[in-house]
């Protein structure tokens, strides 16, 4: 990896895509939505209070749109296996994949009686802990699986952070991938995954790039990652949509993910996780890349069979 402390040293390894000129200043996805009528962040604060969103009529469209969208590329070209998982675990689970204890401040907990559960901050976590305490059979890997669940952090220490719109919300919904592997094949699977994090902007047409991660950037259980970022105009940067780690045998060794050979040799097994991807970060890049300059938003083809509609009038009218 990168040698590093910290995000500035993380070194970019392509970019894929032109970010859009336009002849007019460009607008927020807040502004964009807010005009168009898809978002309602008034009565979702008012349901739940700060940092949370809703969205109504094309919105909802859109947002249902882009997760049968990605669950389809993943499960048809892909050949990932869609699992659905419970949204509440117990703190082994949390544990096997590395969110406890130490980053038990970022998770939403809840209990009934004496049952303690925690709100899934990811589908990685329930989807990697399928196989805790279990032996797999080594030449039945790489076992791959995805998962679209809601997510929640309560986003402890983001200090204010992308409070505006929808970037960073103690609630969003994310479509998840996780390969379980051998171990010597780990690295190699990583660019697999990350390939196919990366189909999904490309297939919508979003300008993106990929970066490594420096060693003082990694996450507390992984031992290479690559960050997909994509072009937000709005900020005129490119803002994380995606990261894809390799953990290495980390996880299988705390959850008990063992392999077996034909042969009877035993091991761990390795663990990889990727977004593939958050549905709300990938609306905002879909709406502020195809604004037009009388407010509307031209809807990527690939989700035309999804939507029924190829653009949003600035009302928020679907125009077929």
């Amino acid at each position: 990896m990168p040698d590093g402390v910290s995000e500035d040293f993380n070194v970019e390894v392509r970019k894929h895509g032109t970010p859009p000129s336009f002849s007019f200043d460009p607008k927020d996805h807040v502004d964009l939505g807010e005009a168009m009528g898809i978002f309602d962040f008034g009565r979702a604060a008012k349901l739940s209070g700060s940092r949370f969103s809703g969205t109504r009529g094309p919105g909802a469209v859109l947002e249902r749109a882009l997760v049968t969208f990605f669950l389809s590329l993943h499960t048809g070209r892909h050949d990932y296996q869609e699992i659905g998982v419970p949204n509440l675990v117990n703190r082994a689970t949390m544990t096997g994949t590395g969110q406890l204890p130490k980053f038990e401040d970022d998770l939403f907990r809840t209990g009934v009686a004496d049952r303690e559960l925690f709100l899934i901050p990811t589908a990685e976590v329930p989807l990697t802990n399928l196989h805790a305490d279990e032996i797999l059979p080594s030449e039945a890997l790489p076992y791959a699986y995805a998962s679209w669940t809601p997510c929640f952090r309560s986003e402890a220490g983001s200090y204010g952070r992308d409070t505006r719109g929808i970037l960073r919300l103690h609630q969003f919904s994310k479509v998840e991938l996780v390969r379980i592997v051998r171990p010597e094949e780990s690295r190699a699977e990583l660019e697999t995954m990350l390939g196919h994090a990366e189909a999904c902007l490309e297939e919508l047409g979003l300008a993106y790039r990929v970066v490594a991660l420096a060693a003082g950037d990694l996450g507390f259980g992984a031992t290479f990652t690559y960050d997909i970022e994509v072009w937000l105009p709005s900020q005129n940067t490119y803002r994380e949509i995606s990261s894809c780690s390799d953990c290495g045998t980390f996880q299988a060794r705390r959850a008990a993910i063992r392999t077996k050979t034909k042969d009877g040799k035993r091991g761990l097994a390795a663990t990889l996780n990727g977004s593939g991807l958050p549905i709300g970060r990938t609306l905002a890049a879909l709406l502020e890349q195809n604004q037009q300059h009388d407010g509307s938003v031209v809807i990527p083809e690939v989700l035309v069979p999804f939507t029924g509609f190829h653009r949003l009038a600035a009302g928020g009218t679907p125009e077929s």
